[in-house]
């Protein structure tokens, strides 16, 4: 399979999380974040709380209507919620949901007149933008993929499929090292032995940084920051990141 070596210069906004890095901005139980490209602004989940989402995003100064495309991780509320508060505000966007969303949805994107597509294997939707399609087995999820001049940018919702078979698999298909692991790790019920043992895994793939968030878990928090020093990165609501 081949790919295109577009490289982008990107900037991720987290606007929705567990924790908050300032205290005009509201935390709760989810995940969101924007990433900018040159000429495209794209969300990735959409947290728990519409209201809560649109509040942080004024305080950061990104306005909903200049969302180009929202890509949805899985069907959990907690990445979902969101959604109708976005679409409410801007209904010119293109929607990404895995294949195994329900109906509901989709009728739902239809009905109010969402442009929306569903992924099942690994998608380029622009040059160097990749969406992993529908990986794991009990519990269908995708990840965010951009590739920078650095290397690849991968952000996961929740990581059900396991966060270190994501990044084995993004790293094998998509042909590059990972430059930053950024989401939910969902390791809140591991051990420091157990996440010890997946940040040798992390390492060995030549994961460079590490921006745990959500569904980490602050044990995962303290191994990584221990483990990855000054390539751990403090992520909660009003991360900013530059690559």
């Amino acid at each position: 399979m081949e790919f295109t070596d577009s490289e982008y210069h990107i900037n991720i906004t987290v606007v929705f999380d567990n924790k908050r890095h300032r205290s005009d901005l509201i935390a709760g139980w989810g995940f969101s974040c924007l990433v900018q490209l040159p000429d495209k602004l794209i969300m990735f989940d959409t947290g728990s709380d519409g209201e809560a989402l649109l509040h942080n995003m004024s305080l950061l100064g990104i306005a909903p209507e200049k969302v180009n495309d929202i890509i949805l991780s899985h069907f959990h509320f907690d990445h979902i919620g969101g959604l109708p508060y976005i679409l409410k505000n801007n209904r010119n966007v293109t929607l990404y949901m895995p294949s195994s969303f329900p109906r509901e949805l989709k009728q739902y994107a239809t009905d109010n007149g969402i442009k929306f597509e569903e992924i099942n294997a690994i998608t380029e939707i622009y040059d160097g933008v990749f969406l992993t399609g529908e990986l794991g087995e009990y519990l269908r999820e995708q990840a965010f993929v951009v590739r920078t001049a650095r290397g690849l940018v991968v952000i996961t919702g929740c990581a059900h499929p396991g966060i270190v078979n994501i990044a084995k698999y993004v790293t094998e298909v998509i042909g590059d090292h990972i430059h930053l692991l950024l989401g939910g790790f969902h390791l809140l019920e591991e051990t420091a032995s157990q996440i010890n043992h997946i940040a040798d895994n992390l390492l060995e793939l030549g994961v460079e940084k590490v921006a745990p968030c959500h569904c980490s878990g602050e044990i995962a928090r303290e191994v990584l920051s221990e483990r990855y020093t000054n390539n751990y990165i403090d992520c909660a609501t009003g991360t900013t990141i530059s690559i």
